[in-house]
């Protein structure tokens, strides 16, 4: 009896020690489970992408009225600020190659335009973007700018001598010329008036909203980047190597303006008191109304950024380029680098 019960105790401690020994292997299994099969919720806040990156691109900016802005870059990125660019939200586009420009009609109507000719529009304030079909060269489609006008109308430029015309919002377009091997950078309209400028200095004029076009003298031979009039006499164009012409009797005539810097000048602006231009090393150009009294400096002598575009908002300036930024009081404010 006595040895039935010695038995029984070496086997209840058989028993007890195999108990112990398998629960290690039970933890390791059951961590094992949890790593391949009990996924984690994600952090949502810690993973909430940021609507400005260092790496981001912005070419074209739209302020269709004094709190509203648009900007559009690369990768088909859209951002949109309600309050004069103090702070800015993504908008998804159903595109990934580059937009070169942006216009708007209102705070809900928008075009954009880039890269392999897309076209892409919203009706909703940018809610929703769709991508729009315009003609396309079987050579070369880049769209480099585009510019809203009331009605619903619509002028896109770029290469291969694109000039593209709307009337329905951006929902499709028209060629209003023939291609032509040479690049189209900017179109601008005063009503009926409207001008053109590209490549080798060259300028197009037209008195009857876009229908026809004539080619005026230039003065210069460089590449012309932008074209902006304050009225329907008085104009700026300004391009590469400094470039800067004038005109004060409706784009008839251009006369060369002084070559105050050799960067290359990719905007001008008028912004109700003088002529603003801006383009690569941070350079800043500016005139008087008549565009006979000019000055170059830096937008921030501590920035050497290229830009491409410029804004005047209520009370600052908004500039696209190799970034997003904010000039108030002459203070440069970097989006995306704090």
């Amino acid at each position: 009896m006595l040895k039935a019960v010695n038995r029984l105790g070496r086997g209840a401690r058989l028993v007890s020690s195999v108990g112990t020994s398998t629960l290690p292997m039970a933890i390791i299994a059951g961590l094992l489970y949890a790593a391949f099969f009990v996924k984690a919720e994600p952090a949502i806040d810690s993973l909430a992408v940021r609507p400005i990156e260092r790496r981001d691109v912005f070419y074209g900016l739209a302020a269709p009225d004094a709190g509203t802005l648009w900007a559009a870059g690369s990768y088909g990125k859209v951002v949109r600020s309600d309050d004069g660019g103090a702070s800015w939200r993504i908008q998804r586009t159903p595109v990934v190659s580059h937009l070169q420009a942006i216009a708007a009609w209102d705070g809900e109507r928008a075009v954009a335009v880039g890269n392999r000719g897309l076209v892409v529009i919203t009706a909703d304030g940018g809610k929703t973007w769709q991508e729009a079909q315009a003609p396309r060269s079987e050579v070369a489609n880049k769209l480099v700018q585009v510019r809203a006008y009331p009605g619903g109308v619509a002028w896109a430029v770029g290469e291969l001598g694109a000039v593209l015309r709307s009337t329905d919002y951006g929902a499709s377009w028209t060629r209003a010329l023939p291609e032509k091997d040479q690049a189209w950078n900017d179109i601008f309209f005063v009503g009926q008036s409207g001008w053109m400028v590209g490549e080798f200095g060259q300028i197009l004029r037209s008195t009857d909203g876009g229908a026809s076009w004539e080619q005026v003298d230039s003065p210069v031979k460089n590449s012309l980047m932008s074209v902006h009039f304050r009225d329907e006499r008085h104009g700026v164009a300004v391009g590469l190597s400094g470039t800067a012409v004038v005109t004060a009797d409706g784009g008839q005539t251009w006369r060369e303006g002084p070559q105050l810097t050799r960067e290359h000048l990719n905007c001008v602006v008028w912004d109700g008191v003088s002529w603003v231009a801006v383009g690569d090393k941070g350079v800043r150009v500016t005139a008087d109304a008549a565009g006979t009294d000019w000055k170059a400096g830096r937008i921030d002598e501590r920035d050497l950024s290229w830009r491409t575009q410029i804004v005047k908002t209520a009370d600052a300036y908004v500039l696209a380029g190799a970034n997003l930024s904010v000039l108030r009081d002459d203070a440069l404010q970097v989006l995306g680098r704090d």
